[in-house]
């Protein structure tokens, strides 16, 4: 299996180079006869003739084999430590904006109504002060009146007044 560590020469390292490369291009082989197809006939001959050279080829067909249910690095989920933080920090940020974004409305909402509550007093202002003043309620004026003049003046409406007036009488 360990080929690579033990002494080759060029044409061992070319040999495997190309069984790799077909290795990469096909994506099942049955055996190192499907694999050394695509060779040309001196490293097939080569092939056959060096037994290092079919053990690398038999382990390359089996850690393709191996690593055929494996899918890419970037598909794989990864439970390391920063990536679950950097999920967590998402999830916060989310939950953060949702929050925020509620908040954002006030400002907006309560600009409208400072506007429409300074129309609204503005308008009714003016109204107030153009309205023309109402007529006061004239009260009966009890000395101009010509019927009073020889006459004793009405009794006063307010009850103590009446009172102190009797009690002014009778002494």
């Amino acid at each position: 299996m360990w080929n690579l560590l033990k002494k080759t020469d060029a044409r061992c390292i070319k040999l495997l180079d190309l069984l790799e490369e077909s290795a990469a291009v096909r994506h099942a082989a049955a055996g190192v006869e499907a694999l050394s197809e695509d060779l040309p006939a001196a490293e097939l001959a080569h092939l056959a003739s060096c037994a290092g050279c079919r053990e690398a080829a038999e382990d390359i067909l089996a850690t393709k084999e191996i690593f055929k249910h494996v899918g890419p690095a970037a598909a794989m989920s990864r439970p390391w430590f920063a990536t679950r933080v950097m999920a967590a920090i998402a999830v916060r940020e989310r939950e953060l904006s949702e929050v925020t974004s509620a908040w954002l409305a006030v400002p907006r909402f309560a600009s409208r109504l400072a506007l429409a509550s300074s129309a609204l007093l503005l308008v009714a202002s003016t109204w107030l002060y153009e309205r023309p003043p109402s007529a006061p309620v004239k009260q009966p004026a009890v000395a101009s009146s010509q019927e009073y003049l020889f006459e004793p003046p009405p009794p006063p409406t307010n009850q103590d007044d009446v009172l102190i007036s009797l009690a002014e009488q009778n002494q």
